[in-house]
């Protein structure tokens, strides 16, 4: 994994920890206060997707793969996407601050305009993650493309620590940037290893570099122009 793609699959983690764990206490406060019968479905539907994606991300911060990858951020985006259509639903474009009464709770009563400002997070967060989830997903798609180019042909069933940023070569330790400088001589190795001897060229000769396969060292050869 190199240093940019590692710093921001987790700054996206975090985004997704922080919106669904909002939904998730907001839903469970509901739940607290009108019950299980009065919520109509949503509010456990919302406690079963924000707890199991929790728990899910959290192993995949642990280990992953990039087609498991794949396959969790289409799983919950359509579930975000159901979300957020179910509190349209509930919510539709009700104008909160014109909302007037209270609501019969457990222990007493809430605010109508309370409840409904509290829906509309719900409803904006949904909406918020599901574009997170298509983004996320179109990305990982970028750069899966990317490190088949470099010659990892099979990435997508390799740890996820091996796919590169944009403009970057696969590999776990690869920390080289499009612009990084390297010793004279030297060029990054396929997987950001020690560089390899750079062979002088010569007026006459040209010098081909060949990716390696799977983490293989690159192959440099030197023939006549």
């Amino acid at each position: 994994m190199t240093v940019r793609f590692g710093n921001r699959r987790l700054a996206f983690y975090v985004w997704v920890f922080l919106l669904s764990g909002t939904v998730l206490g907001l839903t469970a406060n509901f739940v607290n206060l009108f019950g299980v019968s009065a919520a109509s479905g949503f509010n456990l539907f919302a406690l079963i997707v924000t707890s199991l994606q929790i728990f899910i991300f959290l192993l995949s911060l642990q280990w992953s793969q990039p087609n498991v990858e794949t396959i969790l951020l289409f799983f919950f985006g359509v579930l975000w996407l159901a979300m957020g259509a179910w509190a349209t639903d509930i919510v539709g474009h009700e104008q909160c601050s014109q909302v007037t009464g209270r609501m019969v709770t457990k222990n007493g009563t809430k605010t109508a305009r309370s409840y409904c400002n509290e829906m509309k997070v719900v409803q904006a967060f949904s909406w918020a993650l599901f574009a997170s989830f298509v983004l996320a997903e179109y990305i990982l798609f970028q750069l899966i493309g990317q490190a088949k180019r470099f010659g990892r042909w099979d990435i997508a069933h390799e740890p996820i620590r091996e796919l590169p940023w944009f403009d970057e070569q696969p590999g776990y330790y690869n920390t080289h940037t499009g612009g990084a400088p390297h010793s004279p001589g030297y060029f990054p190795g396929a997987a950001g290893y020690p560089g390899y001897p750079y062979p002088q060229m010569s007026g006459g000769q040209t010098t081909i570099i060949q990716p390696g396969m799977n983490g293989a060292p690159a192959t440099v050869t030197t023939v006549p122009a």
